[in-house]
C-alpha cells in the first residue's frame, strides 16, 4: 500500500473511537406471562444449568455487540428479576466493557394523566406501550425482542451488523430479522405469526398477522373462520418474530402517536385494546417515513408456547451446547 492510500493515524483513531462507541440496546419485553402455557415461560429452566430461554439471548447479542439490556417487567417482578439476572451487571461487552443493565417498569405511568384507565382494566396497552416505558432507557439504536423466545446467534449478528452501520436520515432506516414459517410453527397446537410481505429491494411492504396457522400432514396452513375454510401458507415464507431493530426516532413516532390511538380505541374496547409495534411500522411505512430492511435467518426459531413444546426445546438447546455452540455453564 503507498503511503498516499495509507490511512493516517487520526484516521484510524476517529474510525476506532466511533466504533466503540456504537452502543446498542437489547430491549427485552418480559412483563407478559404465558397464559395458554400456564405460568411464566420466562423463568422457566431450559438449558443444562437450568438457564432460562431469555438468557440465551442475551448471551447471543453481548457477543454479537450490544452493550445495554434493558427489561421491561411488571414491579413485582424485580426481586425474581435480580434473582435470575442480576448477574449481568458483572459481566463485560465484546468490547471489555461493562455489561449496563435497566429495569423498567410497564404500568400506567406512561399514559398521558388526563386519561382515565377503564375501571376493571387490568392489562397494559400492548408492545408500543410496553416500549414507551422503556423511553428513558433508550438513547440511541436498539433491538426489541420477547423474552420467552430463542432467535440463535445468526439474528442478533446480522441486526447489531445492520444497527451499526446505517443511520436514520430523512427517511428512517429500521429493520427486522424474518425466519421462514416452517421454522417457527408447532407440531402442539396453533401459532400467531406475522406474515410479510416484501418489496423487491427487501424492504417490508407489510405485515399481516395471521392469529391461527397450524401444521398438518404434508403442510401449513390458516384459517379466518374458525376452521371453516383454510389456506396454504408456504414454508419458506418469512414471517415476522417480533425481532426488530430501531433507532431513537422510533420510540419518538410511538410517544407522539399513542395518544391519538388511544383516543380512537378506548371508547371501542376499554378493557382489552393493544397497540401493537407492527402497526406504528406499517404507519411509517405508509406515510413514506421509515423503510425497513427485512434481514434474514435460517436459525430455527423456538418457542414454548404449549408446554409440549418444551421438551423438544430443551433438546434443542442441549444439541447446541453439545455442539460447542454454548458452554455448558452459560455464565461461567
Amino acid at each position: 500500500m503507498s503511503a498516499q492510500c495509507a490511512p493516517g493515524e487520526k484516521e484510524i483513531e476517529n474510525f476506532e473511537r466511533s466504533f466503540v462507541f456504537m452502543k446498542a440496546a437489547l430491549v427485552i419485553m418480559a412483563a407478559g406471562m404465558g397464559s395458554r402455557y400456564g405460568g411464566s415461560k420466562q423463568v422457566d429452566g431450559i438449558g443444562p444449568d437450568g438457564e432460562i430461554l431469555m438468557e440465551y439471548s442475551i448471551y447471543d447479542a453481548i457477543r454479537a455487540g450490544f452493550t445495554k439490556v434493558v427489561f421491561i417487567i411488571k414491579p413485582e417482578m424485580r426481586e425474581m428479576m435480580d434473582e435470575l439476572v442480576g448477574y449481568l451487571k458483572e459481566k463485560k461487552t465484546a468490547k471489555g466493557q461493562p455489561v449496563q443493565v435497566a429495569y423498567v417498569y410497564q404500568d400506567y405511568t406512561s399514559v398521558p394523566d388526563f386519561y382515565h384507565i377503564p375501571e376493571g382494566r387490568t392489562k397494559p396497552f400492548g408492545t408500543v406501550h410496553a416500549l414507551l416505558c422503556a423511553e428513558p432507557e433508550v438513547d440511541g439504536p436498539f433491538c426489541v425482542i420477547n423474552a420467552d423466545d430463542y432467535y440463535g446467534p445468526e439474528a442478533f449478528k446480522v441486526i447489531y451488523d445492520y444497527l451499526s452501520t446505517h443511520t436514520d436520515g430523512e427517511v428512517y432506516d429500521y429493520c427486522m430479522v424474518s425466519y421462514l414459517l416452517k421454522n417457527t410453527v408447532s407440531e402442539n397446537g396453533s401459532v400467531a405469526r406475522g406474515v410479510c410481505a416484501l418489496n423487491k429491494d427487501s424492504t417490508l411492504h407489510s405485515v399481516t398477522e395471521r392469529t391461527r396457522i397450524e401444521t398438518y400432514e404434508g403442510g401449513i396452513h390458516y384459517t379466518e373462520d374458525g376452521g371453516e375454510s383454510w389456506t396454504d401458507l408456504p414454508g419458506e415464507t418469512p414471517v415476522s418474530m417480533n425481532l426488530w431493530g430501531f433507532g431513537e426516532s422510533f420510540v419518538k413516532e410511538a410517544d407522539r402517536r399513542f395518544a391519538r390511538w388511544l383516543d380512537e380505541n378506548l371508547e371501542k374496547n376499554p378493557l382489552k385494546c393493544e397497540y401493537f409495534l407492527p402497526l406504528v411500522v406499517s404507519e411509517l411505512i405508509g406515510e413514506k417515513k421509515a423503510a425497513v430492511k427485512v434481514l434474514r435467518s435460517t436459525d430455527k426459531w423456538y418457542g414454548v408456547t404449549y408446554r409440549e413444546d418444551k421438551p423438544v426445546v430443551v433438546e434443542a438447546i442441549a444439541k447446541k451446547t453439545a455442539d460447542g455452540l454454548y458452554p455448558e455453564n452459560l455464565w461461567a
